[in-house]
């Protein structure tokens, strides 16, 4: 194993280093130097750093820049790389958006918030708020006032030019206007009233007939500023919001705030506890993929299987609902443990729905799976390469069906996933009907996890007790868990505050929505829809 220090020292001499004992190893590089050192983190053979976990603007008050979290699938390595400019007045970075494409969009949000633009990216628009809003809202000078930025009820001029910042022969930057969409070419609305977006999400899809030849991605609709907010709040105020995310994920939500805070006071959680949460996350995972099947099959056309799964989905709404009060909203996990312990009745119930749900997949499958329009409207429809899911930061099932091993119950076990056998579910064939497969085996493999677990939940407290204002040490924190959809993290950094000086989600959908326009160019303007269900994003998730 070579020192990962002495490696990058060499690769990149104008490195300075940060090591904390139990985290990764930190890099701080010059803003001229980071696009180079990048390109070698990822190519070099000893780092293969190839997969861009997550990308944080930042405002450090005295310079503006950017977090980024990187990770070798082969040696699973984590490294943190900062980036800053004390340019405030015109932000410049160099952007990363051609070594990893999950940058793309990344560095817009940044854009976006922060106000800071990347030489070399092919896209410097908004991702959320609109082209005629005034300021970037996550820097700390930021005017919240009215005044600053009135209500605007008229709808957004859209706009088919993109400012670019490219650097010519000699290096010198400058400014260029690239053409989204020409005047000649038949540009769609889908969205973002569209039952089939799963969401306000907006596609301008430009076609040819019926083949696509481009979709460009609007999001924006429904941004609540969550990760604004969450500066002003305590880090029990936070978890509220972290259910409204993915809300079909709002368990493991939940779980890596209180896991991200709980590393980072070094608090120790009692045993029943990780067995409650794992438990929950796992019920949390069924009742997800229950509402993909569901939602998949009424996109296609297929009404039967819908109710399918919408019945056996209230059924594990019924044990969240006995345990936590909640059906869609858990409010359950919290810092130090649960919020209550689990009913009476919670036990019985569970081994009484892994003994009824097997033969109720085989009906799912008769129904649909077999199906002769469900297969020809799937396979081979929407094919992502692992090396571009990779480059995407795809993770979770879509991931996987590209033979991506990204699984991070796997890659960095948490709760009491290192005690319990599953497999991961991996399909090389990285079609529409591979992302559907393996969320279909994933129910079995939940099943199997709850099957080890159910009844060896130890004895003992169900919360350590903790006071109502917690202070994180000065510093940064960071952690990822496996949700419904891909890896969910949670950046913090601290100042030692009882609020968080920033605090970022690293979304799994946001990448999901970023490979529409690859997957669909080419395909017919039906294949979106079957294309869009497979992936499975759920949209307030990308508007934080």
């Amino acid at each position: 194993m070579i020192d990962l220090k002495e490696r990058i020292a060499a690769l990149a001499p104008e490195a300075e280093f940060v090591k904390a004992e139990g985290k990764p190893l930190e890099v701080i590089l010059p803003s001229s130097k980071i696009h180079d050192a990048m390109m070698k983190f990822r190519d070099d053979k000893d780092l293969q750093f190839n997969f861009l976990v997550c990308l944080s603007g930042m405002d450090w008050g005295d310079s503006l820049g950017v977090v980024y979290h990187l990770f070798s699938l082969q040696y699973r390595t984590y490294l943190v790389v900062k980036t800053s400019t004390t340019d405030r007045e015109k932000p410049q970075l160099y952007s990363v958006a051609d070594i990893w494409a999950t940058a793309n969009m990344n560095e817009r949000e940044v854009f976006d918030f922060f106000g800071i633009r990347f030489i070399n990216h092919p896209d410097m628009r908004r991702l959320f708020l609109r082209n005629d809003f005034v300021g970037f809202p996550l820097r700390k000078d930021y005017d919240m006032s009215e005044e600053n930025n009135p209500l605007v009820m008229s709808n957004e001029e859209t706009d088919d030019m993109t400012p670019v910042l490219v650097t010519n022969e000699k290096g010198e930057v400058e400014e260029k206007k690239k053409v989204l969409f020409e005047d000649s070419e038949y540009v769609v609305n889908i969205g973002p009233q569209h039952p089939a977006t799963h969401g306000v999400l907006h596609f301008r899809t430009s076609l040819e007939g019926e083949i696509i030849k481009k979709v460009d991605v609007h999001c924006g609709y429904i941004h609540r500023g969550i990760e604004k907010m969450a500066e002003s709040l305590t880090y029990p105020q936070i978890l509220g919001y972290t259910d409204r995310l993915d809300y079909l994920s709002a368990h493991q939500n939940r779980h890596a705030v209180c896991m991200c805070v709980e590393e980072a006071l070094g608090m120790e959680i009692p045993d029943r506890v990780k067995y409650i949460r794992t438990i929950m996350d796992e019920l949390s995972r069924l009742q997800s993929h229950f509402l993909f099947y569901s939602c998949l099959c009424m996109d296609m056309g297929a009404l039967t299987p819908f109710f399918y799964g919408f019945r056996d989905r209230e059924k594990i709404l019924d044990l969240f609902e006995e345990t936590t009060g909640g059906r869609l909203i858990q409010n359950y996990n919290v810092i130090g443990g649960v919020m209550a312990d689990i009913h009476p009745d919670f036990v019985a119930g569970v081994k009484k729905f892994i003994k009824y749900l097997p033969p109720m997949l085989k009906e799912y499958h008769d129904v649909f799976t077999g199906n002769v329009i469900a297969t020809q409207r799937l396979k081979g429809v929407g094919i992502l390469s692992k090396e571009d899911a990779v480059s995407y930061g795809v993770t979770g099932p879509s991931g996987r069906a590209s033979g991506v091993s990204c699984d991070i119950r796997k890659l960095s076990p948490y709760g009491v996933y290192d005690k319990v056998d599953f497999k991961e579910i991996i399909y090389t064939e990285g079609d529409s009907f591979a992302r559907y497969m393996v969320r279909m085996d994933e129910i079995l493999e939940s099943l199997h996890i709850l099957e080890q677990l159910i009844d060896n939940i130890p004895a003992g407290d169900y919360a350590v007790k903790t006071k109502p204002i917690m202070r994180l040490p000065e510093g940064s924190f960071f952690k990822m868990v496996e949700a419904g959809r891909g890896a969910f993290g949670v950046y913090i950094e601290s100042k030692g505050d009882k609020t968080p000086y920033r605090l970022k989600f690293r979304s799994s959908c946001l990448p999901l929505v970023s490979v529409v326009d690859l997957l669909a160019t080419g395909s017919k303007i039906a294949d979106l829809i079957a294309i869009g269900g497979t992936l499975d994003y759920v949209v307030p998730d990308i508007d934080r």
